[in-house]
């Protein structure tokens, strides 16, 4: 039984998270560089059971697609000629990055260390993930 794995895709860095095996819990995996995703996924795709992907999808308040989109769409694109044996589903990500400051704010971190994009990323996946298990779940 596969895991499912979320990302919150950026120009620059990529936020990642991944459930537990029976599909219940998301925990914060790692945050890449954009550039060495692929080469991040081949191997851990290599040595783990994924069954689903789940990629964040950026909306403005007006809910149309942010600029963002387009690198997303490409990158999707690429994936799914990469591993077609994979399923991927969206998740729409509004607020995940205001939320994830708040959370880490409420953790009791330090303001230096809310200021760690990588991480404000990891946790921005980790939501991504927890909303779509919970809309799975409804």
């Amino acid at each position: 039984m596969g895991r499912i794995l979320a990302l919150d895709y950026g120009k620059v860095r990529t936020g990642i998270a991944i459930t537990d095996p029976l599909k219940m819990i998301a925990s914060g995996l790692t945050t890449v560089e954009t550039t060495t995703l692929f080469d991040f996924l081949d191997k851990y795709l290599e040595n783990e059971e994924v069954d689903l992907i789940v990629v964040g999808q950026p909306r403005q308040m007006q809910d149309i697609p942010s600029a963002s989109e387009v690198y997303i769409t490409k990158f999707i694109a690429e994936f799914q000629a990469r591993y077609p044996e994979i399923g991927l589903e969206r998740q729409d990500e509004r607020f995940t990055s205001k939320l994830a400051v708040k959370s880490m704010i409420e953790g009791g971190l330090k303001k230096k260390k809310r200021r760690d994009k990588a991480l404000i990323d990891e946790i921005s996946a980790t939501l991504i993930l927890q909303a779509y298990l919970d809309r799975r779940e409804n």
